[in-house]
Parts: structure tokens; sequence; C-alpha cells
């Protein structure tokens, strides 16, 4: 199950590299989707979907499993279907049933193939789920894309940081973004909570890395904090309000966080 969701998460985030060292290099990939009414087949190799990816404009989706059936023969193969639920932005857009085919590789397990079908959600089903959007706006901050994070904003959204200045617009809240991923380039946020307060909703979070950016110190550092969210008529962050311990994150960044 870690090996499947560890490459739910990567290419959710479409991280190609991650997704490739996860998968054998002959690997191939299967889909079945509707279009118009009929069921449409593609099938190629892992090479060709990487090819493909690179040329189109990719947003990030997260695509959480409610059930996994496994199947394991003699601990050196593996079949595995996930039941999931494919969000983007908080909105559910596609049913999809996930199969995957793993060998094991040394102690690591590789995907030889996977398929998966697509059915549309139907559009009063499309409801927004406040959970699934923090989940996805915390899978967004370890993407290493920075743009990916600010299509979480409204286009004239803002993001202000323990009282700064706001940055104001998706290409300035990419440069915030742009900022910790390339100081921390194992950057890994994870949502702890989300709490509905009568000021907004409050996304707290806990942030890990290792700072081995452009003069980085080598040090590893975790922090938690929040950001008081509120949001436009679309779904989307109009004003987010960070804050964190600032003299504490600097402490790790200098001597590393303490076990």
């Amino acid at each position: 199950l870690e090996s499947v969701e560890h490459f739910l998460f990567a290419a959710g985030n479409y991280n190609l590299e991650a997704m490739a060292r996860m998968m054998t290099d002959h690997a191939n990939v299967g889909s079945v989707r509707l279009k118009d009414g009929e069921s449409v087949i593609t099938t190629m190799t892992i090479q060709n979907y990487f090819d493909d990816v690179k040329k189109r404009t990719t947003r990030p989706y997260f695509e959480p499993v409610k059930e996994y059936t496994i199947h394991l023969n003699d601990d050196h193969m593996a079949f595995v279907r996930a039941d999931a639920t494919l969000y983007a932005f908080g909105v559910p857009k596609s049913h999809n049933m996930d199969y995957f085919t793993l060998m094991k590789d040394g102690e690591s397990w590789k995907f030889i193939s996977l398929s998966y079908s697509a059915t549309p959600i139907p559009e009063d089903e499309k409801i927004f789920d406040l959970n699934m959007f923090g989940k996805n706006y915390a899978q967004a901050w370890c993407s290493q894309k920075p743009e990916f994070v600010s299509l979480f904003f409204a286009e004239d959204g803002s993001l202000s940081v323990n009282d700064g200045k706001p940055a104001v617009g998706r290409n300035e809240i990419s440069k915030v973004a742009e900022s910790f991923m390339t100081a921390f380039p194992d950057i890994i946020v994870s949502m702890d909570s989300l709490v509905t307060t009568p000021k907004g909703t409050e996304f707290h979070w806990t942030f890990t890395g290792t700072n081995t950016g452009p003069n980085g110190t080598g040090k590893k550092v975790r922090i938690s904090g929040i950001e008081l969210w509120q949001f436009d008529d679309n779904g989307l962050i109009k004003e987010s309000k960070g804050r964190f311990d600032t003299e504490e994150y600097k402490k790790q960044v200098k001597y590393g966080v303490e076990n």
C-alpha cells in the first residue's frame, strides 16, 4: 500500500522523476475514459506517457483511495486494485478504478504496469469538500512546482506570512512558494487539521525539510504553523494570513531540529 500511495502522491503532483524511480523502464500505462458517451481506450509505454505530460499544461489533483484489493504471489509480485476518487481543488471530478502490477526488486517494489478507468462524477454531485481541498493544497506544497500552490488562490488572491507584506496575485504567490521549495528541495507539508471559525478557515500545517538549497546550512527543520483562509465564490483562497514561530524557524535552520 505504501508504494501505491507514494505513486499516487507523485502522480497528483506530476512529479515525473519520482514516478520514474518507482517504475521499470518498460512499464506501460492503460486507461479507459468516457467521452461523448463512449469508452475511449488508450495504451502507451511509461516513457510515452511522460513525453505526453511534458507537452501539456498540468494542474494538481488529489486521489484518495477508498478501498484496496491486494493479491500477492510468493512475495515477488503484487496485484493491487484501488477504488479512488479524483479531486481537483476540493471538487470531485471522477471515480477511478486503478490497477497496478508490481514486482519485488531487491527490498523495494517496482511498478511494471498500471491502468485505470475514469467515470465522470455527475454535475449535481460535484460538491466542494474543504478537507480534500486542504489535503490537495498540502500535497501541492510538496511538488517543487510553485505554480501549483498559487493555483489554489484566486487570480487576485493574497498570501502574507507573519504580518509581512502580502504577495498579491498568482505570480507573487508562486515566488513565495518557490523561496521555500528552493531552500528545502525535500520539503514536505502535511495538513494537521482544518478548523472553521468566525474569522475564517484555519489550515494547521507541519513543514519538514532539509536546508540544502543555495547557501543552505544542511540542517533539518520541522516547524508547525497556521494559515487563516478567506474563500472567494469559486472555492479558491481569496486571502491567506500565515503565521509560524520565526525565531524557532531560524534556530532550526542554524542548528537543526531537536529530536
